[in-house]
């Protein structure tokens, strides 16, 4: 298994060691008297004697990049919050399968949650869109803007609240891609594939090329691969996936074209969530700590990632992986599959369409320019 380099680890722990040099000079510094009072520099604890401590479980396996960097992350939450918060971190169905995180988190049996977004879709329709969907936003720094400059997440609180849950911020890290023992050159030649999807407008739109849809949470992804169950996956990205050993029950990676590498989960999300009870119980200040924390995790989770990917490449080449890219035909053919399922998931009910409404803002944004009101021309939200 790899493990991210040393420079992304960095990344973290440099967080925390500029936390540490900083107490350390407000102690050299001397003791500051006021009104009557020494104030020193604060104290850092164990996570033994933190003052809460919060179970929180990921949708990544153990063993993979993305594991290592959340490991990392909650480990460092004890000096980073002077110890009013300890994390302790559990792997992909550890505690709970990664469909069912949402009622362990609700019912306390753990505090938090890092989970793939998409798999909310089952629980809410609104789901699809708190992250990535076929022929959706499709860079970043578009969901950066649905999110922080759109409303986007005040609006996933309140859907989270309504559930038990609070939605602290969503945590980028890639695309994702398609494995496949078959070869695959077209839209066409999904016509009768076994494909693992993660539900939601992503099932339906291959459902509508002809694939044979299968459901399955990450962690049974390799598993149903080597059985045969299953001639081909969506899963994440280079990385992960050959840290999971992709390479060894599949010979191709299927993709877009060069203008569009992922047309069906182009900007895949995780974030962090946590139960209402476990939230309520932090102050003001820590909960607007955890907050920042969890957007600063993001950028080091992407980074991370991406990192990691650069030299995953390499490495499914020497492996014998192919890369078979689909063509700029291809792209025009899944947005009008596309296009009729978006609208058909945001009236499923009044939060789907709210929200789907932000993303027909961030798509028509002049910066953006992704869609035209002649695209979805005929087509209405139910508000």
């Amino acid at each position: 298994m790899t493990k991210a380099p040393s420079r992304n680890r960095d990344s973290i722990e440099g967080v925390v060691g500029a936390r540490r040099r900083f107490l350390k000079g407000l102690a050299a510094g001397g003791a500051a008297v006021a009104g009557g009072a020494t104030l020193g520099a604060p104290a850092i604890v164990s996570g033994q004697e933190a003052g809460h401590t919060f179970r929180i479980q990921t949708s990544w396996a153990p063993g993979t990049t993305g594991y290592h960097l959340f490991e990392t992350w909650c480990a460092s939450m004890v000096e980073l919050t002077s110890g009013e918060l300890a994390f302790t971190p559990f792997p992909a169905g550890a505690v709970s399968g990664d469909f069912q995180l949402f009622d362990a988190v609700r019912n306390g049996v753990l505090e938090g949650m890092n989970v793939f977004t998409v798999y909310w879709a089952g629980r809410m329709p609104a789901g699809v869109f708190l992250s990535s969907y076929p022929m959706g936003p499709n860079h970043p720094h578009h969901w950066d803007m649905l999110f922080d400059a759109y409303g986007g997440t005040e609006l996933a609180r309140e859907l989270y609240e309504k559930n038990g849950l609070y939605y602290v911020g969503h945590v980028h890290h890639d695309m994702n891609l398609i494995h496949s023992k078959i070869p695959i050159n077209s839209l066409a030649d999904f016509e009768g594939l076994k494909l693992r999807v993660p539900g939601g407008i992503v099932a339906d739109c291959f459902a509508d090329i002809g694939a044979r849809t299968t459901l399955l949470p990450g962690s049974e992804v390799y598993p149903a691969l080597e059985r045969g169950v299953i001639d081909a996956a969506d899963y994440v990205g280079p990385a992960v996936n050959y840290d999971l050993g992709f390479q060894q029950v599949t010979n191709v990676i299927v993709m877009g074209p060069q203008s569009t590498p992922c047309l069906h989960q182009p900007v895949d999300l995780m974030d962090i969530a946590f139960s209402l009870r476990a939230w309520n119980q932090l102050s003001d200040q820590l909960k607007e700590l955890i907050t920042h924390l969890v957007r600063s995790y993001s950028r080091i989770h992407y980074a991370g990632i991406q990192a990691a990917n650069h030299e995953a490449w390499a490495k499914f080449e020497e492996a014998g992986t192919t890369i078979s890219r689909l063509s700029e035909e291809d792209v025009v053919q899944f947005r009008q599959v596309a296009i009729p399922r978006w609208f058909e998931w945001a009236n499923k009910d009044r939060d789907a369409a709210r929200l789907f409404a932000l993303h027909l803002e961030v798509m028509q944004d002049p910066e953006v320019a992704y869609i035209t009101p002649a695209d979805i021309e005929g087509y209405e939200l139910n508000l």
